[in-house]
């Protein structure tokens, strides 16, 4: 049963989503548009602002929906080389003829340590050209004295993580004119709010409680995979080449790119319902308090010898999302914790240049750094720190040694 404008459809609309945006405009400082994801979001701002055809700088340490959702805005992805201690641009390490070719370049903040965004808005303005924040996982880090979201022609939101949602995210723009433009873009792309994903969604939250009170974890990961829901068998989908380039011919073109930019979550272009935008509301009303908790969580992390050198000397902590420990040898660390009930997810690895090839990316021209990070980093739950660390020290996992002695070079 699809509810249209006049059911579910219309809460899009009413006053939750409006409450919505003028939360994080506050926040932000900027005109927030609300959308039902963050991925659905980036692929509104590049559909604005670059051409089909257009090159954009991006971390080959990114989630590989992310690189999806640039195929099927019909532009080129170009790998960045990058920090190798917390996978930010290389500012420095792009060749000027890279620079040169660009359309666009977009930051990812990965685990909400900041990319050196006030050097790329300076390296973007004198190129004329838009500079895109995602700022998925950093919705409260700042960098240059303002929040991440705060620097770019147009940044992206997701409320499926610091606030817990599962669901929801923002489009921020620099230029309040173009509100009403975007807005018309999102109305053109989004479908019709569904009944039964709405029911979903609110009954959601209780089975996952359920499978973590009875310890089931294991059998409904088993039933899912036995049922063909689970998209990931491995860190990265399956890039499914033949079917790619197909899809690829015709961009920019969303629904023919649906396969892999709905993965882990296929309501990521639905409207919004008002039992999903209601709870959504209640989440974001305590993203101060997980936001605290991270910083604690962070701060203690940080202190430990698997966090990257000189992290525990930053100037302010920043309220991460996942905390990046380096460890020799990942896999076996990520073991000792599932055994104790603690699965790690958000990894990036490998690359995207060495997933996907010259065929769909330009690779980046050093990507050492980028390798390194994929191979080493232990992105670690900062609410979770405490049994973390009591785990990684039962077990004797080994830090990582920093490659050729880098330094970061901010907090």
């Amino acid at each position: 049963m699809a509810i249209g404008e006049a059911g579910l459809g219309s809460a899009r609309r009413g006053s939750r989503p409006k409450r919505l945006e003028a939360t994080m405009r506050d926040r932000l400082g900027r005109v927030c548009v609300y959308v039902p994801s963050c991925r659905f979001g980036l692929y509104v701002a590049l559909r604005h602002w670059c051409p089909p055809g257009g090159r954009v700088l991006m971390s080959p340490v990114n989630d590989d929906v992310i690189f999806f959702v640039l195929l099927a805005a019909g532009l080129r992805p170009v790998q960045a080389p990058l920090n190798p201690l917390d996978a930010s641009i290389d500012v420095d390490a792009v060749p000027d003829e890279v620079w040169g070719s660009l359309s666009g370049v977009l930051t990812t903040n990965l685990y909400g340590s900041p990319d050196d965004t006030p050097r790329l808005r300076k390296k973007c303005d004198a190129l004329g050209i838009p500079l895109f924040e995602d700022g998925a996982h950093a919705i409260g880090s700042e960098v240059g004295g303002r929040p991440v979201g705060a620097w770019g022609d147009a940044s992206v939101f997701s409320l499926s993580k610091h606030v817990g949602a599962k669901a929801g995210g923002f489009l921020a723009c620099a230029d309040p004119g173009l509100r009403e433009a975007l807005e018309k873009t999102c109305e053109d792309l989004l479908l019709p709010a569904r009944l039964t994903a709405e029911l979903a969604y609110t009954v959601r939250p209780y089975a996952e409680a359920a499978v973590r009170g009875l310890r089931l974890r294991r059998a409904a990961w088993a039933t899912m995979r036995l049922l063909g829901l689970m998209e990931r068998e491995e860190i990265r989908m399956p890039l499914r080449s033949a079917e790619l380039a197909r899809a690829v011919t015709v961009a920019p073109d969303l629904t023919a790119h649906d396969s892999w930019v709905r993965v882990d979550m296929h309501d990521y272009r639905l409207r919004s319902g008002p039992l999903r935008a209601g709870r959504i509301a209640r989440r974001l009303d305590h993203l101060d308090e997980v936001l605290a908790a991270c910083r604690a969580g962070t701060e203690l992390l940080t202190a430990t010898p698997w966090a990257r050198p000189g992290a525990a000397r930053a100037d302010r902590v920043q309220p991460l999302f996942r905390v990046p420990l380096f460890v020799a040898d990942r896999d076996a660390a990520r073991a000792a914790l599932a055994r104790r009930g603690i699965v790690v997810g958000y990894l990036y690895d490998p690359p995207l240049d060495d997933y996907a090839g010259a065929a769909f990316t330009d690779p980046s021209p050093d990507p050492a750094g980028a390798r390194w990070f994929a191979r080493h980093a232990l992105p670690v739950d900062p609410l979770r720190a405490r049994r973390v660390v009591e785990v990684l020290q039962e077990s004797g996992v080994r830090p990582a040694e920093a490659p050729g002695g880098l330094e970061p070079t901010r907090g």
